[in-house]
């Protein structure tokens, strides 16, 4: 079982969200996995020990929210949403593709301050078409890179397409990582040319305890996400609502509900 899950994939048992999460689905949203799918594990004797924690979003009424992007770092973007972070003074979570690392860490270096860092794999291949082996290795190649180059030590995963393979759960759990998935995020190809349309979307429809979904590394349509971010926050904080990190949303709630 998993810490605070319980449902099935593919016939294999093993879980990615708790029950008590299931209902706010229900009524205002549907399951974040756009396009993605969920495999079995090619271990089944490892399902009954593993205990990994998979979210899409934490439980909580306290009005905080979690941003996060993916694919970085790469120069033509990134530096530009780390500009317009530190203009508007929140931190953001960022799920880190290992060889972008290797490449560009001198982008992130000095400028991580409040921000997170988190595992996206080595080159963004589909982790659920893979075995166990071949993404454990792919996991820890990353995570080495991340604590060498940025000195920071990664404790959340993001699967690429967020693909939630049986192995790669077991894989995350062999590691340490809690996996983490979304329940909101920037529909670039919907909103392009309108970043205000954008920011109004999620203004309108973040709960407490969101995780949004955005990229830093891709074509133009990621300048829609980039250009809705002061309207998104703007919107947001008039709602109440504080940014934090994935990590510190799920610490504030444990120790709210401790």
């Amino acid at each position: 079982m998993f810490r605070g899950a319980g449902f099935a994939i593919s016939g294999a048992a093993l879980g990615a969200v708790g029950a008590s999460e299931i209902p706010r689905w229900f009524g205002w949203d549907h399951p974040p996995l756009s396009g993605g799918y969920a495999a079995a594990a090619d271990d089944q004797s490892a399902v009954r020990s593993s205990s990994v924690n998979v979210r899409y979003f934490v439980e909580t009424t306290r009005p905080l929210v979690a941003l996060t992007f993916d694919d970085g770092p790469a120069p033509q973007y990134t530096p530009m949403f780390l500009d317009v972070l530190e203009d508007l003074g929140i931190p953001a979570t960022f799920f880190l593709v290992g060889r972008n690392v290797r490449d560009h860490s001198g982008l992130l270096r000095d400028r991580l301050g409040r921000h997170e860092v988190g595992n996206h794999s080595w080159a963004h291949r589909d982790l659920a078409t893979m075995d166990r082996a071949a993404i454990q290795e792919d996991l820890r190649r990353t995570h080495a890179v991340i604590q060498d180059e940025l000195g920071r030590t990664p404790v959340l995963m993001r699967p690429p397409f967020g693909h939630l393979g049986g192995s790669t759960v077991l894989a995350a759990d062999s590691m340490g990582y809690d996996l983490v998935l979304w329940d909101r995020q920037m529909h670039e190809r919907r909103f392009t040319g309108d970043p205000a349309g954008q920011a109004r979307d999620l203004v309108e429809t973040v709960r407490p305890g969101s995780i949004i979904l955005a990229h830093d590394v891709g074509d133009k349509r990621r300048l829609v996400a980039l250009r809705a971010l002061g309207d998104l926050v703007t919107g947001l904080k008039a709602r109440g609502f504080e940014f934090v990190t994935v990590s510190d949303l799920i610490a504030d709630v444990s120790v709210s509900v401790s």
